[in-house]
């Protein structure tokens, strides 16, 4: 039984459970299926330094934010901001994570479903003697089926309920100690399978043979933005996962530890995917679905064992995206325990049922709801522009600045120190950083977003 429930509040009870339910919250479909095509289209390895960069001195200290906030108080993303600064408006920004997550539940377990139907395709072997044109067909006649994604998408979001509804350690730890080895593992196996075809080295030197001429100011804002996006920062999962670690946890090597598995996971994922497209003579031609549900199927089908290699795959993908909704749903589930006081049962089907009623607008996009329209956006695209492009630059604006500018310095350092116990010895550059270098970078993420600045 969930301790939520009886007063004493639940937590994660290893460092292993801790790494991999963050890394799991950060490591989702943008990481396999986005981000290798981003690296390759622009400049291979010349980016993906730019990236590492972005990652080190942003990434890190604006995800160390969040976790100072989230440990100090034990709170969800609401009631952490209401425990440090009340009587203010300061717990608005907490109201906002829980806004952005409800909607990219709603959103995402669209997609998510589309990987759950990719693995029943790639087990009942659909795939066999088609080629792209045909898989095109499939995929198209398939989004706008409406029923047949409906079902895959309400099967997702029951999948994340049944792990959140088993709380933190026997839940959400339990689970992702199971799932990110079993990713990994499939992603190292992928990723030899890949490189050991022929002419496969194209499609490494795709990846990661620099070409500084394409670094310009476009590519530089893509690895930015990329570097936020794919930790998770800015909708509460963090600051709600950080609040179940234990007081000994050192925040500073969690960060590092979460941000280099999240890298190395796109990294891979780029290498199970582009040796094999090139060794087959294909080129890429976009990221995204396309890439995903139209192209790799057949290059799986070409490739000796590629049954089993498709197979693999959307398991991948499903288990990627299963990992970070759990991170996602709890955001929710975790303010509507500890400020309604509901019992987690009642909190996790009141978020299930109320996501699964939005996503099927989203799910329905294509076909149904096709005509609904704002600014020339379908509902799905709608829900993630708002979501992508204003309330997690917003948040993770507005994280920032509270941590640098509104908490005393002292107060931080104690956290992220464990009261003493650990040297912080970039404590002034992580402070430099926090209060006048994440605040400009993450505004010119938000301004671009929104189409102010190109």
């Amino acid at each position: 039984m969930d301790t939520t429930d009886q007063g004493k509040r639940d937590g994660f009870s290893s460092k292993f459970g801790i790494i991999a339910a963050a890394a799991g919250s950060a490591i989702g479909l943008g990481n396999i299926w986005r981000f290798p095509y981003v690296v390759g289209e622009s400049g291979g390895g010349a980016f993906l330094l730019v990236y590492l960069g972005f990652v080190l001195v942003l990434g890190i200290p604006v995800m160390l934010s969040e976790f100072v906030i989230g440990r100090k108080t034990k709170s969800n993303a609401y009631g952490a901001f209401k425990k440090l600064a009340p009587r203010t408006a300061w717990p608005v920004v907490g109201i906002m994570g829980i806004v952005a997550a409800f909607v990219i539940l709603a959103f995402y377990s669209t997609i998510a479903g589309w990987t759950l139907h990719y693995v029943y395709l790639s087990l009942t072997n659909a795939f066999q003697g088609k080629g792209t044109t045909d898989l095109t067909y499939i995929f198209e006649q398939f989004q706008v089926s409406g029923g047949l994604p409906l079902m895959w998408q309400l099967i997702f979001i029951v999948l994340t309920a049944i792990i959140i509804l088993s709380g933190v350690k026997d839940g959400i730890e339990k689970y992702s100690k199971i799932l990110m080895p079993f990713l990994l593992l499939l992603l190292i196996a992928l990723s030899i399978r890949s490189v050991t075809l022929p002419n496969s080295f194209e499609g490494i030197s795709f990846l990661f043979k620099p070409d500084f001429s394409k670094i310009d100011a476009g590519v530089i804002l893509n690895a930015l933005g990329q570097a936020f996006f794919s930790l998770s920062i800015g909708m509460g999962a963090l600051i709600t996962y950080s609040s179940y670690f234990p007081k000994d946890t050192n925040l500073s090597t969690t960060a590092f530890e979460v941000s280099i598995a999240d890298v190395i996971i796109a990294i891979l994922a780029g290498i199970a995917i582009f040796p094999a497209m090139f060794s087959l003579g294909m080129q890429p031609e976009e990221g995204g679905p396309g890439l995903i549900f139209m192209v790799l199927p057949n290059v799986f089908q070409q490739i000796p064992g590629g049954y089993f290699v498709s197979l693999a795959f959307f398991i991948l993908l499903a288990i990627a995206a299963l990992t970070s909704s759990i991170s996602i749903m709890e955001v929710v589930v975790a303010f509507l325990v500890e400020e309604f006081k509901m019992k987690r049962r009642q909190g996790t089907v009141i978020t299930a049922v109320a996501a699964a009623f939005i996503g099927v607008f989203c799910t329905l996009s294509w076909s149904t709801f096709e005509g609904v329209t704002f600014a020339g956006k379908n509902i799905f695209d709608t829900l993630d522009f708002a979501a992508s492009n204003i309330l997690l630059p917003l948040g993770g604006l507005l994280i920032v600045l509270f941590v640098g500018w509104y908490m005393k310095s002292v107060e931080v350092k104690e956290e992220l120190s464990n009261s003493g116990a650990l040297k912080i010895r970039l404590f002034s550059a992580f402070l430099f950083i926090i209060r006048f270098i994440a605040p400009v970078a993450i505004a010119i993420i938000f301004l671009n977003g929104i189409g102010f600045i190109k």
